[in-house]
């Protein structure tokens, strides 16, 4: 049986996609540049500095990272109050994780302020988990392996014991580059393009019972 489970945040726990995509569109709009929803999807689970660097950069727009960050994340902070809910299944699925001793992670590429929000919005505080990762703790981003690796460090376990629950294509990159098994949750990408990971589902509440043996 797995001894961890490492998971993604957004698209895995909370369908945080459209609300962080809608308020890179309304900073964006504040610096006079109209930017599409499709603009973005090459840079999901990448971390915000290339979910919104990436961006700028298609259009020519010389950005300073941490100040339209910043302004994105404040956008953010108000749109989803009230509005941002858990994906289907993830309460049951983390209960029963705990009732069978399987320590749990969140390893998002996400800035600390944008995980704590999210987090808290749906009702599950960092108390949830034994340990969070946030962006900010790692230099490199997803499909690098670090922040999965820096996970199942601070669980006290060897990555081949590790689940990792991905939604985003980087993401099963970095899990499988880290050496660990992938589930992909067919949230935001197709079954096609989630193909390198080791175990499907639609959300948490229908994992194959293999992907924790």
């Amino acid at each position: 049986m797995k001894k961890g489970v490492i998971f993604d945040m957004d698209g895995v726990l909370c369908d945080s996609e459209p609300f962080i995509c809608k308020a890179a569109i309304l900073m964006f709009a504040e610096k006079g540049l109209r930017v599409k929803e499709e603009d973005f999807l090459p840079f999901v689970g990448a971390g915000e500095n290339r979910y919104i660097g990436g961006v700028a950069e298609k259009y020519g727009l010389k950005v300073d990272i941490e100040e339209v960050k910043a302004r994105t994340y404040a956008i953010y902070c108000e749109i989803i109050k009230g509005h941002l809910k858990p994906m289907n299944g993830v309460y049951d699925f983390v209960r029963g994780c705990r009732s069978r001793g399987i320590r749990l992670a969140v390893a998002s590429s996400a800035d600390l302020v944008k995980v704590r929000a999210n987090l808290a919005e749906i009702g599950l505080p960092f108390e949830s988990f034994d340990t969070v990762i946030n962006g900010l703790d790692i230099e490199r981003k997803k499909p690098a392996p670090d922040i999965f690796l820096l996970a199942a460090e601070r669980l006290g376990l060897q990555p081949a014991d590790c689940l990792v629950v991905e939604d985003a294509v980087n993401g099963v990159e970095a899990g499988k580059n880290a050496g660990m098994k992938v589930l992909g949750i067919m949230s935001s990408f197709s079954e096609k393009e989630l193909a390198k990971a080791d175990y499907l589902a639609k959300d948490l509440s229908c994992v194959p019972p293999e992907a924790l043996e």
